[in-house]
């Protein structure tokens, strides 16, 4: 360990690893670069921002029997949130980063491979593409600009550093490509990692987050809509951005003071099973009800999703839909999906079959998200199902992600909401995802049925019996089509 005085405050100011070059002095902000045997100011370093996660400089955990300490912090910014690197120290001296963004973690550490990459700008989300020898299926692409730093850095960063970086994953691998420095990306690989499997030590607890940030973790706060003045209610710190209830303005909350981001239009109140605010206990854990969001398919059917913070388990979802409802979490590690596109995918040696693939579109959104989501934004849904278990990936011009989800009956939400669930006690939990088209799908199989049996009188006399066959598949299908309607009225 290296320990220099400030040369702004004089206070000392520790280099744990020789691999860094920057520290951030924890007194006066002032960026500290070591170079040689001196020591130069860089000027000040902006705060972080108070964004309640449990890590801080001085945690220290444990990785395939190697002990770290966490010595230093960058805190990014990109236009769906932002997230946190934390720089790792291991007690035999190589250093590691540690993504943190909304309650997932990724531990990553520089590849010193060589091979061929692909630009940074011809990456698309979705997208398989072979680094390291191995497909690797594009998670996200950002360009993120650095507004805080804490304790020690292995570079030099400051006001205007901006980060070019894409994720890729493949089941529990996890590879960064960082081009912040050229068009040659710096490789880091890595896998998908949780604070209980590093055994994390010296985490912050609410207590110690309350002295720090003024507020409690958890507790539901309220301001006033910057652009109509409606209450909204929020978790301060773990909430990236707003969108009002009454006039669907968002609302950046992950800067000192929220500013309107993007200016909405005064809307009617929609009426929700669950409301933005409603509290339940499940399994033991506090979890309230903190957005919500109305989305449609290709066809026009809606649903409904609402987001649920709990203080210890994060965020998670409940999904409302014709059919019944669900409860689904993102997933950490990703499904082999040797070639995107595919019907099939595998977790844990089980195969998931393809269900459907459709476009989705939010219709209305409402109260506090952990990224920026308004109404109109599109994604591309594929779903896929292994008994009652769903799998669902969902993909968009910036990001791909992957869910899994399970029913849940409305008895159970019953129990869990109380008197706050406006929903209808004893529907059906749903068969699978957004079962929406289940009497055409149905009319369809019986068609090719008809179709298969009638092959050889169909290729014999074509001109005579296709007329009829016609009239046949009509006769199942608008039907079909018309139930599907009358449930979705």
């Amino acid at each position: 360990m290296q320990i220099v005085s400030c040369p702004s405050c004089g206070a000392e100011v520790k280099f744990r690893s020789h691999a860094s070059v920057m520290a951030v002095c924890e007194y006066c902000s002032t960026s500290v670069l070591k170079d040689a045997d001196s020591v130069k100011d860089l000027g000040k370093m902006s705060s972080v921002l108070e964004d309640y996660s449990p890590i801080q400089i001085g945690t220290t955990g444990v990785l395939g029997k190697r002990p770290f300490t966490v010595v230093g912090r960058i805190q990014l910014r990109y236009a769906a949130g932002m997230w946190n690197e934390w720089y790792l120290l291991f007690d035999d001296g190589v250093t590691s980063w540690l993504g943190d963004s909304s309650g997932m973690y990724t531990i990553t550490a520089q590849y010193k491979g060589e091979g061929d990459m692909p630009a940074f700008e011809q990456l698309q989300p979705g997208r398989n593409y072979a680094i390291n020898g191995a497909p690797y299926t594009a998670a996200e692409i950002r360009t993120a600009d650095c507004i805080g730093g804490q304790g020690e850095l292995p570079f030099k960063v400051g006001e205007g550093y901006q980060a070019k970086v894409a994720d890729f994953r493949r089941a529990g691998e996890f590879i960064t490509l960082d081009y912040s420095d050229g068009p040659r990306p710096v490789v880091y690989t890595g896998l998908a990692v949780t604070l209980e499997g590093m055994q994390c030590q010296l985490l912050r607890d609410d207590d110690t987050i309350q002295r720090a940030a003024g507020r409690y973790r958890g507790k539901v706060d309220a301001l006033d809509c910057p652009s109509c003045g409606s209450g909204i209610k929020y978790i301060p710190g773990v909430t990236a951005t707003l969108v009002c209830p009454a006039c669907q303005a968002q609302i950046d909350a992950a800067s000192p003071k929220a500013e309107v981001l993007a200016a909405g239009e005064r809307v009617t109140r929609y009426e929700s099973s669950l409301e933005l605010g409603a509290t339940a206990k499940i399994n033991n854990q506090d979890f309230t009800i903190i957005g919500m969001m109305r989305r449609a398919d290709d066809e026009g059917t809606e649903w409904s999703e609402y987001l649920m913070y709990g203080t210890r388990a994060g965020f998670s979802w409940l999904v409302e839909t014709d059919e019944g409802w669900s409860g689904s979490n993102v997933m950490a590690e990703w499904p082999l999906w040797y070639a995107p596109g595919s019907d099939r995918v595998t977790v844990d040696k089980v195969q998931y079959n393809r269900l459907y693939d459709y476009g989705s579109v939010v219709t209305f959104a409402a109260g506090a998200f952990n990224w920026r989501v308004a109404a109109g934004d599109r994604t591309r849904v594929e779903e896929f199902s292994a008994g009652q278990i769903r799998l669902a990936s969902e993909t968009s011009e910036q990001e791909m992600t992957w869910s899994r989800s399970s029913p849940v009956s409305a008895d159970q939400l019953k129990a869990w909401f109380g008197k706050q669930f406006k929903g209808r006690v004893g529907a059906a939990a749903p068969k699978g995802g957004n079962d929406k088209r289940r009497y055409r799908n149905t009319a369809k199989y019986i068609i090719w049925f008809m179709l298969a049996i009638n092959a050889i009188p169909l290729l014999m006399n074509f001109s005579g019996t296709w007329f009829l066959s016609l009239i046949g598949a009509a006769a199942i299908y608008l039907p079909a089509w018309f139930m599907d309607n009358e449930d979705k009225s």
